[in-house]
């Protein structure tokens, strides 16, 4: 009995595939059935929005963001294009519940289907403030919201820079309370507060503020306010958003956050210098009043000018009291006054005493002086005077004595005369300005010389190098010899 055949077309199938009697449908391909597959799902799910947590957020370098939605039990790759993830008003991150709304659609490369997003929001307050806690405490770790990092705010600024929203409420009451308290120039950097790329524009702002020069054409800022009204969560979270952070915690100028109300809380207030609860609030922390620092200042005058005087009234109080305690000119004089009274009669006494006492020696020696007694005495005083005449040997031995110094002095003279060698035949060499030369180094160097002999000057010209020759002065006359001393008698 042969064996089956293999082209038999029978119910348990062959080696060929042939199409059977009746049977219309034919094969599709693999691009065939997922086409079809791809149109089922999207027509099937053109709209959906899915609520889940993000796993595995990347972003491409194309700028298109990758994700996945997941629960407990499943879980949904997604994608948004780059347009619509330059449009999220969040920074997606792992852990983050949000609810994707786009469309549906299969991935034939891989076999797998996938939501395209075309919008994505936070899936409620609780996972805003969740990620809002997420976001605190990795900025918090980095240290951006020290208080080693609070700068002092300026005490008069003479420039403020305020970024917020230039038609809103909050920069009217910031320009009323400012022009009320101490008017102040103010540069406003108008941004969105809220929505699609207020975060982008309020950093922006920031770091422009930042950025000035203090020389240039736009005056730079001694002080930053960030401000914005009150609202909610959401509507505040613009100021929320990393990049708005950093901006604040980067700037090198004092900034000041007023967002929100007093209630309101961002992480812009943590990286400011100084967190105001409302912007007029921000305001009245800027600058002092005007009318108060002027009564401070005239207090401060009054004082200063109280310290100079105080001094001057102490003193003169001390010196009163002093004074009074001083005894009276009279009590310290009158001893003295006794005692010059005292002096005053013994000097009368004395003298009527010795008058008294001369008158009587005069009375004694009255036989004395009598006029022959006089005119005796008077001869012998002639007698002496005669005696003590110069004559003319005083006069001849002091004439004497005065001319053996002289003779002393002149033979000094002779012997210190530097032409006195001559006459035992030495020679004198002088330049040509006169200078005595002592050496052969200093003849040297001289273009004439003059020798000097007993009995005249010889002129000699060296052999020295003519640039180095000084220009020869007039010769000088030569001293005539000093005559001879005469004799003073």
């Amino acid at each position: 009995m042969p064996g089956p055949s293999y082209l038999d077309n029978d119910d348990t199938g062959g080696l060929v595939a042939k199409p059977s009697a009746g049977d219309n449908a034919e094969a599709l391909s693999v691009s065939e059935i997922s086409a079809a597959l791809k149109r089922t799902v999207e027509d099937r799910f053109g709209f959906v929005r899915v609520r889940g947590e993000l796993s595995g957020v990347k972003r491409a370098a194309s700028g298109h963001l990758y994700l996945a939605l997941k629960d407990e039990n499943a879980r949904l790759d997604g994608v948004l294009w780059r347009g619509n993830a330059q449009r999220l008003s969040f920074q997606p991150e792992d852990g983050l519940e949000v609810i994707a709304t786009g469309k549906l659609t299969t991935y034939p490369g891989r076999s797998n289907y996938q939501i395209v997003i075309d919008r994505m929001e936070i899936a409620g307050e609780g996972a805003l403030l969740a990620l809002l806690a997420k976001t605190k405490a990795r900025l918090e770790a980095e240290g951006l919201f020290a208080s080693e990092r609070k700068r002092a705010l300026p005490f008069l600024p003479r420039v403020i820079g305020v970024v917020t929203s230039p038609t809103g409420a909050v920069i009217r009451d910031i320009l009323h309370r400012l022009a009320d308290r101490f008017p102040t120039r103010v540069l406003v950097w108008p941004v969105l507060v809220q929505g699609q790329g207020a975060a982008e524009q309020v950093a922006a702002a920031v770091r422009g503020f930042s950025a000035l020069r203090p020389d240039g054409p736009v005056p730079r800022p001694d002080l930053v306010i960030v401000a914005r009204g009150g609202g909610s969560i959401e509507d505040l979270w613009a100021f929320n958003e990393e990049v708005v952070v950093r901006a604040v915690a980067d700037c090198s100028i004092p900034v000041i956050s007023a967002v929100g109300h007093e209630t309101d809380t961002t992480l812009v207030d943590f990286a400011a210098d100084r967190r105001a609860p409302t912007p007029t609030a921000a305001a009245e922390m800027a600058v002092p009043v005007r009318e108060e620092l002027r009564a401070q200042l005239g207090e401060l005058g009054l004082r200063q000018r109280r310290a100079v005087v105080r001094p001057l009234q102490l003193g003169r109080e001390r010196l009163v009291v002093r004074a009074e305690r001083l005894p009276r000119t009279e009590n310290l004089l009158s001893p003295y006054v006794q005692r010059l009274d005292d002096l005053a009669e013994r000097l009368r006494r004395g003298l009527k005493d010795r008058i008294q006492f001369a008158q009587q020696a005069l009375q004694a020696d009255r036989a004395r002086l009598s006029a022959p007694l006089l005119a005796a005495r008077f001869e012998r005083a002639q007698d002496r005077l005669g005696a003590v005449r110069f004559g003319p040997i005083v006069i001849a031995q002091r004439i004497g004595a005065a001319r053996e110094r002289l003779d002393a002095l002149a033979r000094t003279a002779r012997s210190l005369n530097p032409d006195g060698i001559l006459e035992r035949g030495y020679a004198r060499v002088t330049a040509a300005d006169g200078r005595t030369l002592t050496s052969r180094a200093a003849a040297a160097d001289e273009a004439a010389l003059a020798l000097h002999f007993r009995d005249g000057v010889l002129e000699v010209v060296t052999h020295a190098d003519p640039a180095t020759r000084a220009t020869p002065k007039p010769k000088a006359s030569p001293r005539p010899a000093p005559p001879e001393q005469g004799k003073l008698l």
